[in-house]
């Protein structure tokens, strides 16, 4: 039956967070004694097919006993960061023989799921931290990509920066906002120099670490990710104090200690001279979130191959590793 129940009305969203939200409505005081349940129907926005159930047919959407509303949803579906989805309610009241009794569905409601939250973010970067492995010593920061690039780049005498991909996970909350210029900085362990192999592009600038990373740069960590192979990788943001970038990511991104962190550092030696020094066992890809004038370092080819299979444009988080995921969404 679907006489006599009062359907939801005007349907509200609110608190949402990357895995929850609170769902409310409006509903006349008359007959709301009756109600004994809800039922919420919840799907991803880009299924567009008509996706109504019965109850008694397909109990595979929420059924929740009427409690005071807002209703909390949390963890039923485990939704996604940064996910669209359409959501309808009715209300239903149970029957002596087991069955139900419900309203009409009420109208279809849109909502997207948002970012981690910085509690989700030091989830990921203690996973992060348990990988990391030994701190290896490196002298210059590096950029690779085809010549034209450069030849572009040389028009306005800097690399600018970039909304950055939405490679990693999906929950972060630079992918799509967060501009800037990716750089590498890891090195071969047999020769402590950087590799002659990019995915990228056999053209290469490269500038002396101190120039992007000192004691004026803020450092944060971004994002933890593999691409279905035993590859890990962390994103870190380099923001000069004060800088555009530093305000967009001071209260969204964990801060790190520039001179005491598992991933990156910058300290000084005895005599005074500026240390750098990276992770050996992830391989780093760090944003700088200011323009760079091409003339603070150099640009040349270099010999090795352009292993394209490694690059991490728009790539897609395995959202099965044990590793570098946590349990609030990929």
């Amino acid at each position: 039956l679907e006489l006599c129940l009062l359907f939801p009305q005007q349907i509200q969203i609110s608190n949402v967070t990357c895995d929850s939200f609170k769902i409310s409505w409006d509903m006349d005081r008359r007959g709301r004694e009756r109600i004994t349940h809800y039922f919420i129907d919840l799907n991803k926005k880009e299924n567009r097919k008509e996706n109504r159930f019965k109850h008694k047919d397909v109990p595979t959407k929420l059924v929740a006993k009427a409690v005071p509303l807002p209703m909390t949803v949390r963890g039923h579906w485990f939704l996604s960061p940064r996910t669209e989805y359409t959501v309808a309610a009715q209300t239903a009241a149970k029957q002596p023989d087991g069955e139900y009794s419900v309203s009409q569905w009420s109208e279809i409601i849109e909502f997207c799921t948002a970012d981690y939250s910085t509690v989700h973010l030091d989830q990921l970067l203690q996973k992060a931290e348990a990988i990391a492995g030994r701190m290896l010593p490196f002298s210059v920061f590096y950029r690779n990509q085809q010549r034209e690039f450069f030849c572009q780049a040389r028009c306005c005498h800097c690399m600018l920066p970039a909304v950055k991909d939405s490679s990693g996970s999906r929950g972060s909350p630079i992918s799509g906002k967060l501009e800037g210029i990716f750089f590498s900085c890891n090195t071969e362990f047999n020769t402590g120099e950087p590799p002659q192999d990019s995915p990228y592009g056999s053209y290469r600038f490269q500038i002396q670490a101190d120039i992007l990373f000192n004691q004026n740069t803020n450092i944060y960590f971004g994002d933890f990710y593999c691409m279905y192979t035993s590859y890990h990788y962390v994103i870190l943001v380099l923001a000069p104090d004060g800088s555009k970038g530093d305000v967009f990511c001071k209260g969204r991104l964990p801060a790190l200690d520039r001179s005491n962190n598992p991933f990156l550092t910058c300290s000084k030696e005895a005599e005074g001279s500026p240390c750098f020094r990276h992770a050996q066992d992830v391989i780093l890809e760090v944003i700088y979130t200011e323009p760079v004038d091409l003339s603070l370092g150099t640009v040349s080819q270099i010999r090795g191959h352009q292993l394209m299979s490694l690059s991490t444009l728009n790539a897609k988080k395995d959202p099965s590793c044990k590793i570098c995921n946590i349990s609030v969404g990929r």
